[in-house]
């Protein structure tokens, strides 16, 4: 069963727990720059795991030092609880990494 789409009120409400973090086309939207390519791959290394057992794959993109994070839920037409609770996590992630 698909996960309810947050209202925007709801995600403005998260939105002020994680810093960083905008609407972007529909989706929750992050931009990390991390000192070198070493950390920014350690970053994308370390939350493979959590995302693989999570089961919520994000869309990225990275270039030299910089990680771009947008996540939706496809199967629920927009943003999530789901997308919610992986950010977080990567906002932990990266915080070791920085």
């Amino acid at each position: 069963m698909p996960s309810q789409k947050l209202t925007q009120s709801e995600i403005n409400e998260h939105l002020l727990k994680l810093p960083g973090w905008k609407v972007q086309d529909g989706k929750l939207h992050r931009e990390y720059k991390f000192p070198d390519f070493s950390l920014a791959i350690g970053f994308i290394m370390a939350a493979a795991v959590v995302i693989e057992k999570k089961n919520h794959h994000p869309e990225w993109f990275n270039v030299y030092n910089k990680v771009t994070v947008d996540l939706t839920t496809h199967d629920s037409g927009g943003i999530t609880s789901k997308d919610i609770d992986l950010a977080a996590v990567l906002e932990q992630i990266s915080v070791r990494l920085a």
